[in-house]
């Protein structure tokens, strides 16, 4: 119970709420709160539930914070090549398939590749086999000297929408294994210029290829109501053109 309790005011802090602000969201009152966290209160399983998902915790943290007092997970987490996720699978190949001739992958927490189409090849000339292998970590890939980065005319910048948006992550999900990533990244990138003006997430990537210079945006896709914590961590992550001529370029590519 003790480990509940701490973990119960860690997640609240890391949510910077108030014992009210959290009692109000949960539909119960801040002296309940209070002595939830003291250890003098012990919550069914129903209101850890209801705590968990009022601090917004993922599906895979509201199991932790079951464990942590003493109850079973709610959700079930199975195997990406499990058969009850098959028909998730089949899904993602349609959709992986259906956005040719732009790239578009799948990946796993912190970037670790699932699937990926055809036309993502364009994303692998001159990177090292071994940051492109089944399970790679697609960040590595990008910003490793090994990887993509030498291509990347706007390295500095992209580098930083990168590591900007996994900084955010890590603040509002805790993970020393994210943390670590997150340094690894960020001894990649070079300095800013002076004159440089980073636009935070309007940053497309200027990408030197065999077929020409290309300028890309992404789209994100997560599945926020998935019941299982292995899908509801997928991301699907496509590319789309910033202009005719990397259109063009990537329809040649795959005609």
């Amino acid at each position: 119970m003790l480990e509940f309790t701490t973990e119960l005011r860690r997640w609240r802090r890391v949510r910077r709420l108030s014992q009210l602000d959290l009692a109000l969201r949960a539909g119960t009152t801040q002296r309940h709160v209070s002595f939830i966290e003291q250890g003098r209160s012990r919550p069914g399983r129903e209101m850890v539930v209801r705590l968990a998902e009022s601090m917004e915790l993922s599906l895979r943290e509201g199991n932790e914070l079951l464990l942590a007092a003493g109850f079973a997970p709610a959700f079930p987490e199975s195997s990406i090549d499990d058969e009850s996720l098959r028909p998730v699978r089949d899904a993602l190949d349609v959709i992986l398939q259906g956005h040719l001739p732009y790239p578009a992958i799948v990946v796993r927490p912190f970037g670790v590749l699932v699937a990926a189409n055809r036309a993502f090849d364009i994303f692998n000339e001159g990177v090292d086999p071994a940051l492109r292998s089944p399970g790679a970590n697609m960040f590595r890939h990008a910003l490793h000297p090994l990887g993509l980065a030498p291509r990347v005319r706007n390295l500095p910048e992209w580098g930083r929408h990168i590591t900007g948006n996994l900084r955010a992550l890590l603040a509002r999900h805790p993970d020393p294994g994210l943390e670590d990533l997150l340094a690894e990244l960020e001894s990649y990138l070079p300095p800013l210029s002076e004159d440089t003006k980073v636009l935070g997430f309007a940053v497309p990537l200027e990408l030197a290829s065999a077929d020409g210079d290309l300028r890309l945006i992404t789209t994100i896709t997560s599945f926020a109501t998935a019941a299982d914590v292995t899908l509801s961590e997928l991301q699907l992550e496509a590319f789309l053109p910033a202009d005719e001529a990397t259109a063009e370029i990537l329809r040649r590519r795959h005609n």
